[in-house]
């Protein structure tokens, strides 16, 4: 049994995760950690504000799925405390990424934009597509407690799509009548458009443009138990990929 524990339990991401993993085979839900809201029961468990109750209870992963600032803090607690990290954090910078990577020397860590397997291969299949049009635009929709924008599914797949093509259209839009129509301009200036609205989950769509044709390929969450599968895989697999790795893809 791979012993785990999950900070940021008592969000409503975290506490799907201490339920996938309470029902999982081979995973024991050792630890729920949470800085905001404790005192609470998860299956059992106290939820504790100390990152010390991680290590007291012998984890051996742990799942972060909380904001930037804490998990700044998080991360390198558990790499010197020799735990691996399984990250489903957004808002997280080259420059976090690369300060992870250096810490984490003696356990592993995974940091995912997105765990969905559907949203996975929408990434992959958006990639194999670049090199075929000339222009495309990223949409992403969430619901409207997201804290930041764009999403790190949306900025994953762009920086995708524009490592598999250097060619793309300029854009024509000599001005914008309200400022930021246009969406936020990101890697190789593939346009990404933010939507932020109560009832939604987590969507995305990629537009891809050319003479005569356009192809759309959306990915759908309309349940964040969509995203278990990925998370517990990730789980049972971190300690087999050494340092630092971003996405499951290499997983599947």
């Amino acid at each position: 049994m791979i012993r785990v524990g999950v900070v940021g339990a008592a969000g409503r991401m975290g506490s799907t995760v201490c339920d996938a993993v309470a029902a999982a085979e081979g995973l024991d839900l050792v630890a729920a950690v949470d800085t905001a809201r404790t005192g609470g029961q998860v299956h059992g468990l106290t939820v504790s504000s100390e990152l010390r109750t991680l290590a007291d209870a012998g984890c051996e992963v742990v799942v972060d799925f909380t904001v930037a600032a804490a998990a700044r803090i998080t991360l390198p607690w558990l790499a010197l405390h020799g735990m691996h990290a399984v990250v489903g954090t957004t808002g997280l910078g080259d420059d976090d990424v690369e300060s992870f990577r250096k810490a984490f020397s003696g356990s592993n860590c995974l940091i995912a934009a997105n765990f969905a397997i559907g949203a996975v291969l929408m990434m992959r299949f958006a990639e194999q597509a670049a090199p075929w049009f000339e222009t495309a635009e990223i949409i992403e929709f969430h619901h409207n407690g997201k804290a930041d924008a764009p999403s790190g599914t949306a900025l994953a797949t762009a920086r995708r799509m524009a490592s598999a093509s250097s060619e793309w259209a300029p854009d024509p839009t000599a001005h914008e009548t309200l400022p930021g129509a246009r969406g936020g301009q990101g890697p190789a200036g593939i346009r990404i458009h933010g939507v932020r609205m109560v009832g939604m989950t987590a969507s995305q769509e990629v537009v891809l443009g050319t003479a005569g044709q356009t192809l759309v390929i959306r990915h759908d969450s309309s349940d964040r138990v969509s995203f278990m599968p990925g998370v517990l895989l990730a789980c049972r697999r971190v300690a087999t990929v050494p340092g630092l790795t971003l996405g499951i893809d290499s997983l599947l």
